[in-house]
């Protein structure tokens, strides 16, 4: 099983759930909010091969956290995979979205002059400028948009320009989220859970709950289970193997 975004460091419990996902052989991207979680949240996963520690700076946070940058550039050389980072255009943190764009700018460019990296990437209110950001910086490397909910139109343009998708239960939940998923290259989509911040029934997802979406997706694109779980095994290798050569 994958879950390609969650924040293993904020569940109640963080280390009862790694490991359950290591018992589990869970294939995990833990992402972080700020470069300074990284150290703790990586130390969460020792030698725990199949969990991979993200580098982000939420940008529900840029504003305050710019100061972290520095230590963000330090610490990219340790990890292929960046996030969370991306946009927020939601009500309470759109009076901050350009200082946002120059943040996660900033981070795109670190990301090239590192040689590329995979992003994940937050957009909530904001589905049209990350596409704007990103199409400038397409050298920083592979796009994941998690629990992307834009327009058919931009969901078809986020494709053209070879971004990712990861979704979730939570996602796939909502009429939204179902059209969204019935226009992403079904090549190019990953689950996720968000936990904890995704939730099901009132209580947080957990990454082995990320597998859920194998139903939904299903239902959407009209294939059996077992077809996406093999789908979702061939996408995950392919983005983490084939772009690690």
């Amino acid at each position: 099983m994958i879950d390609f975004h969650c924040h293993l460091d904020l569940y109640a419990a963080p280390h009862a759930v790694v490991a359950r996902c290591a018992e589990q052989l869970l294939y995990v991207l833990s992402v972080t909010t700020v470069p300074s979680a990284f150290e703790g949240t990586e130390a969460l996963a020792a030698k725990r091969g199949r969990i991979k520690t993200s580098l982000g700076l939420h940008p529900e946070l840029a504003s305050t956290r710019t100061c972290e940058l520095p230590l963000f550039e330090t610490l990219l050389p340790r990890t292929r995979y960046v996030g969370e980072v991306g946009l927020d255009g939601s009500r309470d943190y759109r009076a901050s979205l350009d200082c946002q764009a120059g943040v996660l700018t900033d981070i795109l460019s670190m990301c090239t002059r590192a040689g590329g990296r995979i992003v994940s990437l937050h957009s909530r209110g904001a589905t049209g400028e990350i596409l704007n950001v990103l199409k400038t910086h397409i050298a920083a490397g592979k796009f994941v948009l998690h629990w992307y909910l834009g327009s058919t139109r931009q969901v078809i343009h986020a494709a053209e320009m070879g971004c990712w998708f990861s979704v979730g239960p939570a996602m796939l939940k909502s009429p939204r989220g179902q059209v969204a998923a019935a226009k992403m290259p079904r090549d190019r989509v990953l689950p996720e859970s968000d936990g904890p911040f995704g939730s099901l029934n009132g209580q947080p997802i957990y990454p082995w709950e990320a597998w859920s979406v194998v139903p939904y997706l299903g239902s959407v694109w009209g294939e059996s289970s077992r077809d996406v779980e093999d789908r979702l095994f061939l996408n995950f290798r392919a983005l983490t193997v084939e772009t690690s050569k």
